[in-house]
């Protein structure tokens, strides 16, 4: 099977660690992998001083522990309601009594940032909530404006990373990035089942509330200094991660990006020669999202037959491809080959 849906292609040694007897987490030897995580984690985003809280859960859970501890503590949020992901911040907030107002982005579309500014100064909210890139269509956020915005205005930031980190140049220090979360599922290339959320220095020193028993901050953070959880984490994922990011920084974060960025540049090559539509205003890294011109509703499932699967969405004809995983340029045009046949039919 090949999947261009996320994770991506994992390798066979990778995937292999999981399938061995699942070892005791309560060790010396765990906790030193788990400060190692953190380490090159850390490295990878930019984060120099800052802590990583390892969850075991899905991204959407340690989006959740941010609204409880963090957002919650703040008071007030403005969010970027920009797709399916940003809209559950939305939710989230809603779902905890948290006063937020959200701009609501079309589909694909980028943030008028001037309107962002005026709106975000009338609101004056203490936390911004934004995705880095809406997965649901393709769409890359502009961070580096968001940020000006929210240092001119004293107001924290927070952004999901989930689908941008690995795939996009991404420094917390240098964007001034309280907040991110990630998950094991996407850049880092692994299973599912694993939520990271990064601290700054300055974010791990605020206050938080203590609203939820499992995803306290200051438990997690203290359990965090001698490199453990509160609870059973996903253990076999830990350990993936670790060798994952031990090939990153030997590999080199920017030469993963980079290749990514590649990948995405030839994928949408093929959608013009192919006449399908990209229609993000600033395509992401992570993903090509793009519309097919015929057959799309029997597009997954004969991808299917041939063994293949990419990532569907609610809206008729669009499809989206990862660029995440270890998968190549070839197999990119294999896949557009086996897209054209299907249309064809």
């Amino acid at each position: 099977m090949k999947t261009y849906a996320f994770p991506g292609i994992i390798e066979d040694d990778i995937l292999a660690i999981a399938a061995q007897q699942i070892p005791y987490m309560r060790t010396a030897w765990f906790s030193q992998l788990m400060k190692e995580n953190e380490r090159m984690l850390l490295d990878a985003i930019g984060c120099r001083d800052g802590k990583v809280m390892f969850f075991t859960s899905s991204g959407t859970g340690a989006m959740e522990a941010i609204v409880e501890n963090f957002v919650a503590a703040r008071g007030s949020a403005y969010i970027i309601d920009g797709g399916t992901f940003g809209h559950r911040w939305v939710e989230l907030c809603r779902y905890h009594g948290v006063e937020h107002k959200a701009m609501q982005v079309p589909f694909a579309c980028d943030i008028d940032y001037d309107l962002l500014d005026r709106e975000v100064a009338e609101f004056a909210p203490k936390v911004f909530l934004c995705q880095h890139h809406e997965t649901s269509s393709g769409q890359l956020f502009n961070l580096k404006r968001i940020s000006e915005i929210c240092r001119k205005y004293g107001v924290c930031l927070v952004v999901d990373v989930i689908s941008s980190f690995l795939a996009e140049e991404l420094n917390m220090d240098e964007l001034g990035i309280d907040v991110a979360v990630t998950s094991s599922q996407k850049g880092l290339n692994l299973p599912p089942g694993a939520a990271l959320v990064f601290l700054s220095a300055k974010a791990a020193g605020m206050e938080s509330l203590h609203r939820n028993y499992y995803f306290d901050f200051q438990d997690n953070l203290e359990n965090l200094k001698r490199g453990q959880t509160p609870f059973s984490p996903a253990t076999t994922i830990f350990m993936q991660i670790h060798e994952r990011m031990s090939r990153n920084m030997q590999k080199g974060i920017g030469n993963i990006i980079a290749e990514t960025h590649a990948k995405a540049l030839h994928f949408r090559e093929l959608c013009r020669k192919n006449g399908w539509t990209v229609p993000a205003q600033c395509p992401a890294n992570a993903i090509t999202g793009f519309f097919v011109q015929k057959n799309a509703d029997i597009l997954f499932t004969e991808l299917q037959k041939r063994g293949v699967f990419v990532m569907p969405s609610g809206k008729p004809g669009f499809m989206r491809v990862s660029h995440m995983g270890c998968d190549t340029i070839q197999d990119l045009d294999e896949l557009a080959q086996m897209i054209v046949e299907i249309e064809n039919l």
